[in-house]
């Protein structure tokens, strides 16, 4: 199997930068009901996963509340 020549490579490469490049869409309001479904939450839409996940979270830091934000408990962070 032949290689293709440098410019080939070259000018592809710079294809692919310039198409890479283009200004992003902003979300039109029709998709963001979309955006807004339980699955794309970071739990994923395991509501009783999330509670035993900030329930473990509390015990090891020794406090409550807060969600996933750094500090307080131990003052280990």
């Amino acid at each position: 199997m032949m290689l293709p020549p440098p410019q080939t490579i070259l000018v592809l490469a710079g294809l692919g930068l310039l198409v890479s490049c283009r200004p992003i869409e902003p979300v039109q309001p029709w998709q963001k009901g979309t955006l807004a479904r339980e699955e794309m939450t970071m739990e994923g839409g395991d509501v009783l996963g999330a509670r035993s996940l900030d329930h473990v979270y509390d015990s090891r830091e020794a406090a409550s509340g807060g969600g996933r934000v750094g500090g307080g408990g131990c003052g280990c962070n």
